[in-house]
């Protein structure tokens, strides 16, 4: 007697592991709304600016034209001169080099201290995640634009490295706590338990489990801590703590100020860089709302939910509930009319 063994169910669909793509396609979901979007484009615009500020830039920062001074904006220089005859948009470029270096370099300093800090202390126990979580707070209360200060003056021309070191060592402390919290939260998931049952190494648990869930949280420290970092450069530069020959757009500001072009109505000189770090702030603020939306689920489905009104041709901003009639069929209305017997 032989027995047949029915293959009924060995045809189901076998879910496949997800490939190295959509993962990564998914990590980055948050920066596919249209908020995310321009602020990124917005950044990209500068970053391009930077990387090819010789070619960009008609004329050296610092050469001087003596026939050309305080020349409002014309063809030959589209955003005036100088009391020196310095061409105020070569300086505006080169600037933004500046500018950039520093946000982005302090912005990787800061934010890879802070993972590696913030997640390991919050996955450990014991003395290690105390000592972690202390060392957070020590860094937490320290001043970085006195330090900075302090730094500054032991260098005749720091270099902009030098900067972004000392504005990225003091700018990590909050992102730390903030994903030291949230790592807490995940270290007893069934997912994370699962990998530890199955002997996975501590840093693949971190990177592989961990990580991918702290993505909203770590875009988040990217977009503050250089927001910051931008902000207090060109602060330092204002006020005369960075010296002058490290051109960005707060040096510009200082030279403008400290020769009167503010009471002089010589716009040209300070507010194409006052609209340049605007510009910057508006990008990352962008991009931090593009974040939020998607991280918090009700703004995620608020704006979903207004995305697909619009796409209706529906007012997002009416307090009231739209109704449509829809027309009922002729048959319908006969069926529902009563007859006279039934009134009768």
């Amino acid at each position: 007697m032989t027995t047949q063994i029915s293959d009924v169910g060995l045809t189901d669909e076998v879910p496949t592991p997800a490939s190295a793509g959509s993962k990564l396609g998914s990590a980055f979901a948050m920066f596919r709304n249209g908020k995310s979007i321009v602020g990124l484009a917005i950044l990209g615009f500068f970053v391009v600016i930077a990387i090819f500020a010789p070619q960009i830039a008609p004329y050296p920062a610092t050469q001087i034209n003596a026939q050309a001074r305080l020349q409002p904006p014309s063809a030959e220089f589209w955003l005036g001169t100088t009391h020196l005859g310095e061409d105020v948009f070569s300086q505006l470029i080169w600037g933004t080099r500046g500018v950039m270096v520093v946000g982005i370099l302090a912005t990787i300093i800061a934010v890879s201290i802070a993972i590696t800090v913030g997640v390991v202390a919050g996955y450990t126990t014991g003395w290690k995640s105390e000592s972690l979580s202390a060392l957070a707070n020590v860094f937490l209360v320290i001043p970085g634009i006195p330090l900075i200060i302090v730094v500054a003056s032991l260098f005749e021309d720091p270099p902009l490295w030098v900067i972004a070191t000392v504005l990225g060592v003091t700018g990590w402390a909050w992102g730390a706590r903030v994903l030291r919290a949230q790592t807490m939260s995940l270290r007893n998931r069934d997912f994370v338990q699962a990998a530890k049952a199955n002997g996975e190494p501590l840093h693949r648990i971190i990177a592989v489990e961990m990580l991918p869930n702290l993505m909203g949280l770590i875009a988040a420290s990217v977009v503050g801590t250089m927001t910051a970092a931008v902000i207090s450069l060109t602060t330092l530069s204002f006020i005369g703590v960075i010296p002058v020959s490290n051109y960005n757009w707060g040096t510009i500001l200082n030279w403008a100020s400290s020769q009167g072009a503010f009471q002089q109505n010589q716009w040209w000189w300070y507010l194409p860089p006052g609209l340049c770090i605007a510009a910057i702030g508006v990008a990352l603020s962008l991009l931090n709302f593009g974040i939020d939306e998607y991280v918090n689920p009700r703004l995620r489905s608020a704006g979903e939910r207004a995305r697909a009104m619009k796409k209706r041709g529906m007012d997002v901003n009416t307090t009231v509930t739209q109704v449509r009639s829809v027309p009922v069929p002729e048959e319908s209305k006969r069926e529902n009319t009563p007859s006279s017997d039934e009134k009768g």
